[in-house]
């Protein structure tokens, strides 16, 4: 690595301007996510399953919609099918406050599900090609920091706004953050001016070109089943683990405003902002420390974090134990998400960065969506305290699905090395 690149300059005008329009972005989801439940069982009559079907709806058409959008980025160009998506996820949000209904609210939500996932690809590909390569860690430490604040304080503006002003003030406020994002995205040029580009050659015909020209005899490449195999398996088991540490999130922000109710907490919303405080704080600590000593030092720790957050709200009856609960599940999810995410990007080259931060972001969806059925059936048997006890046993989960590949990856390398690729 020489030193231009190690010197390269991350706060630039387009990093900024594309972490603040993501945090936007999410902030629009998170503000009715956390208040579409108490909205849906209030106005609407539906029961926890409904509410778990609403969030799962959501979900899974965000992930159809990445895959759609992977495919469609060199044909249309992402200029065109960034400001689309937003356009469609303004729209929607908008509209959800005339949804009289659990069919057309489900309708509603798929269509935010296409639009929101079509936007939340493209932004972090484009980050990811301007992040320098070693400071990767670091630089997805911040820019995910947009994220995770906005999975802090969207919630609570979410409750607050639905509590004093109503759901129809939440959804035109909600609308609005995400229109903002658009312009905060047009200023930064990160992506004005982008053109369509035919594919690129992949890496292995670019270099038989190179060698052609050269003179060289040509060897065999690999083909394109074999190089996506190779792209896809170190992915796996981070993806993985986010899936399991989304199901935890799920129950937060499908349940939380009612696991309030139930335990008479009035400001449960208060969750998300003391949460929101560790964040900040470990966010980019976690992505030096990942730079540095690589994910087990930040994922064993983190993952103990919440599964010990999830323990302390299970037993929840007071404010006193639910900010206990919030600070510790801010300093685990705060750590892990962006260690997961740069471990992924670490293992695949900068032009397969947009299938990694697909398949990151689709299996947050995904863990989205199969908490909100999982935990949503378990709370209608047994309530939600024992529901986040659940929660807890995810995590364990998730710390000894890591340990035991962290171990079989460790065994299989003949040589010792800092930083395993499991």
């Amino acid at each position: 690595m020489n030193d231009t690149e190690r010197t390269a300059p991350l706060w630039t005008k387009a990093f900024i301007g594309l972490t603040l329009g993501f945090f936007l972005l999410f902030l629009n989801l998170q503000m009715l996510l956390s208040s579409l439940p108490v909205y849906v069982k209030g106005e609407l009559g539906g029961g926890d399953l409904t509410v778990s079907l609403v969030t799962a709806t959501f979900a899974l058409a965000a992930i159809a919609s990445r895959f759609a959008t992977a495919a469609l980025m060199p044909r249309l160009g992402r200029t065109a099918l960034l400001y689309a998506g937003l356009a469609l996820a303004v729209l929607m949000t908008f509209l959800c406050a005339y949804a009289n209904a659990v069919e057309s609210l489900i309708a509603i939500r798929v269509l935010y599900g296409v639009g929101f996932g079509t936007a939340s690809t493209i932004v972090p590909t484009l980050v990811a090609r301007i992040i320098p390569q070693d400071r990767i860690g670091e630089g997805i430490g911040y820019f995910g920091l947009s994220t995770s604040l906005a999975m802090s304080l969207g919630p609570m503006i979410g409750m607050n706004l639905m509590n004093g002003l109503g759901f129809s003030a939440l959804t035109l406020s909600s609308a609005a953050a995400a229109a903002l994002s658009a312009g905060v995205l047009l200023l930064s040029g990160a992506v004005r001016g982008e053109k369509r580009n035919s594919r690129p050659a992949a890496p292995g015909v670019a270099a038989a070109k190179s060698d052609a020209a050269a003179g060289k005899r040509p060897v065999p490449a690999a083909s394109a089943s074999d190089s996506t195999r190779r792209g896809f398996a170190p992915l796996v088991l981070p993806a993985l683990l986010n899936t399991l540490l989304s199901i935890t999130y799920s129950g937060l922000l499908s349940f939380i405003a009612l696991f309030g109710e139930s335990v008479h907490i009035a400001q449960v919303g208060l969750f998300f902002l003391f949460n929101a405080i560790t964040v900040i704080l470990v966010r980019p600590i976690a992505g030096r420390i990942f730079d540095r000593r690589g994910h087990a030092a930040v994922l064993i720790p983190a993952a103990a974090c919440v599964l010990a957050s999830m323990l302390v709200l299970s037993g929840t009856t007071g404010m006193p134990t639910l900010v206990v609960s919030a600070l510790l599940y801010g300093l685990g999810f705060g750590a892990i998400q962006p260690t997961l995410q740069a471990w992924m990007l670490r293992n695949t080259p900068r032009e397969r960065h947009g299938f990694a931060n697909s398949m990151f972001y689709n299996s947050t969806d995904l863990g989205v969506a199969l908490g909100a059925v999982l935990l949503g059936a378990i709370a209608a048997h047994t309530g939600y305290a024992r529901m986040y006890g659940y929660s807890a046993m995810i995590m364990a989960g998730f710390l000894a699905l890591y340990i035991v590949m962290r171990l079989v990856g460790a065994a299989r390398t003949p040589k010792p090395r800092s930083e395993t690729t499991v």
